[in-house]
């Protein structure tokens, strides 16, 4: 069993407040929280905060990742970019809940124009709460990694 203890946060401009109050209540919960940014209001690129949020995963830094912008669209698009990175978007408890049992997912993207405050906590501590169920899943996630491997070779 992994233990979460140490989140990377990320958002742009339509997310900036939302990030804030989610990273307080993360700190609450005993989390240890790293902030990517954005660290205002003013618009900004929101691929650069998806990319900060998803390199501290992918070190291991950082267990897991929550990105947030406008709908959580962009930003799931960002970071599913990158190798090693599972990001879901989440507008409800069930779907966080099944995306880190049976998809293994690591980083949690929410839509701030979307979703409300408390049922924004509510989605990500469902999304930290549990985890990675294995056994036939594996094998998908596995595919996964071949996907990603792959360079364009027919099969």
């Amino acid at each position: 069993m992994m233990e979460i203890k140490k989140i990377a946060v990320g958002c742009d401009h339509g997310a900036y407040e939302l990030k804030n109050l989610l990273i307080e209540h993360l700190k609450s919960n005993g989390y240890e929280c790293e902030d990517c940014g954005t660290y205002s209001p003013d618009s900004v690129h929101y691929p650069i905060y998806a990319h900060k949020v998803c390199r501290l995963v992918q070190c291991g830094t950082c267990d897991v990742g929550i990105l947030l912008c406008g709908t959580g669209i962009g930003m799931s698009m960002a970071a599913n970019k990158h190798r090693g990175i599972r990001a879901a978007l989440c507008a409800d408890t069930y779907s966080a809940r099944y995306t880190r049992m049976h998809n293994d997912a690591n980083v949690l993207c929410l839509g701030a124009m979307t979703t409300g405050r408390g049922l924004a906590f509510d989605i990500a501590d469902a999304f930290l709460n549990n985890e990675f169920e294995g056994g036939r899943h594996a094998v998908r996630i596995a595919m996964f990694r071949d996907f990603e491997n792959d360079c364009g070779k027919e099969n």
